[in-house]
């Protein structure tokens, strides 16, 4: 039999979490998940949205819920996943305070089932109400499939999320063939550059170390440093690069829709972060057999072994990943070796199957056995 399940996501912007629900969309089995996609109606999401109605995922936009009309908008809402009659609600969450409203409409749906995908765990105690609506969020929800133990943990631990309601299901990508390398695009990317290229694929935010990335390439001038990516932090961090006197060896190409192309060209894959849930970028440098070099943290390093499947580096520290950096340059059989490690490791364990399969059993397990 097959079932309804509705998937939300509220975000304005396409990044992690958005991707990996489109990960899941494209493996849910057909034959027992039919997925319904509830989003806004914003231009940031237009080509999310166009991705997964080109998986033939039938889409629905509902208003966004604002101070003054949210409960006539969440009423609507609610409206319009009776109208699909779900067996489960699925909300992929970016922070721990959003899809609030979509899990409340749910509710209110009476939706047997309400699960969430705990993406990242960030602090909001900031936020005025924040304590009071996480609560009602978790009281709602049946399940909290966390990415990684260490979101897991977060949850337990920082927002007292009872372990019963907590399951891990890592996240999952395609897995592609490995491509080679464009050979025009290398040419593009070095230009007169050292012939040996660093990329860091990443949103230009605190949380992703771009800082201490730009005083790493201060230490290593034989290599040339890609950043594709956009955000708001990016003027500062191209003025950075000037202060340090590397911006002759750094690229800042933008938001790129040719990551993999990008991975193909590139030496090296460093992700310097500072905090994660369990990064897409990691998982799909590896699965493109590039060497990895990310920092030790949690999520990072739950896909990245170090010594094994690429080199793990203390979170804000310059000499640290200069000197991983020099190491995989300087050694190309460990860095091979390292990335045929990395591609076997996300195949046997980090596919999009594996992680639709691991969700799958979620479902089941709340309405096809009426688990509580």
């Amino acid at each position: 039999m097959t079932r309804t399940v509705a998937h939300y996501v509220d975000s304005d912007i396409v990044g992690g979490a958005e991707e990996a629900a489109l990960h899941l969309l494209a493996a849910l089995d057909p034959a027992r998940w039919r997925p319904v996609l509830f989003h806004h109606a914003d231009p940031g999401v237009t080509a999310f949205v166009e991705r997964a109605t080109r998986l033939g995922v039938a889409t629905r936009a509902v208003p966004r819920p604002v101070d003054g009309r949210a409960w006539k908008q969440v009423l609507h809402f609610r409206g319009a996943l009776r109208a699909e009659r779900p067996a489960v609600f699925h909300a992929h969450l970016s922070w721990p305070l959003a899809c609030k409203y979509g899990v409340l409409a749910a509710w209110l749906a009476r939706v047997p089932a309400i699960v969430a995908t705990a993406q990242l765990y960030i602090d909001f105690y900031q936020v005025p109400t924040g304590q009071r609506d996480q609560r009602l969020l978790m009281s709602a929800m049946r399940r909290v499939i966390a990415v990684s133990d260490e979101v897991r943990e977060r949850y337990r631990l920082t927002l007292n999320v009872p372990a019963e309601k907590l399951v891990v299901v890592r996240n999952g990508i395609p897995i592609p063939p490995v491509r080679p390398r464009d050979p025009a695009l290398r040419a593009e990317l070095v230009r007169g550059r050292p012939d040996f290229v660093v990329l860091t694929p990443a949103r230009f935010h605190e949380q992703k170390g771009h800082a201490y990335l730009l005083e790493a390439a201060a230490l290593v001038p034989d290599a040339t440093f890609v950043l594709a990516g956009e955000g708001e932090l990016r003027p500062a961090m191209e003025q950075r690069a000037r202060d340090l006197g590397v911006m002759d060896r750094c690229v800042f190409l933008g938001q790129r829709p040719d990551v993999p192309e990008l991975l193909a060209a590139a030496d090296l894959f460093v992700l310097p972060s500072l905090f994660e849930g369990l990064p897409l970028s990691v998982l799909e440098a590896m699965a493109a057999e590039r060497p990895v070099v990310a920092t030790a943290i949690g999520g990072t390093d739950e896909a990245v072994v170090d010594g094994v499947t690429g080199v793990l580096v203390p979170p804000r520290d310059p000499a640290a990943l200069a000197a991983a950096i020099h190491r995989l340059r300087s050694d190309p059989a460990l860095s091979s070796r390292l990335a045929r490690a990395a591609r076997a490791r996300v195949e046997a364990e980090f596919s999009a199957e594996a992680m639709a399969r691991g969700i799958m059993q979620v479902y089941d397990a709340l309405v096809g056995t009426g688990a509580p």
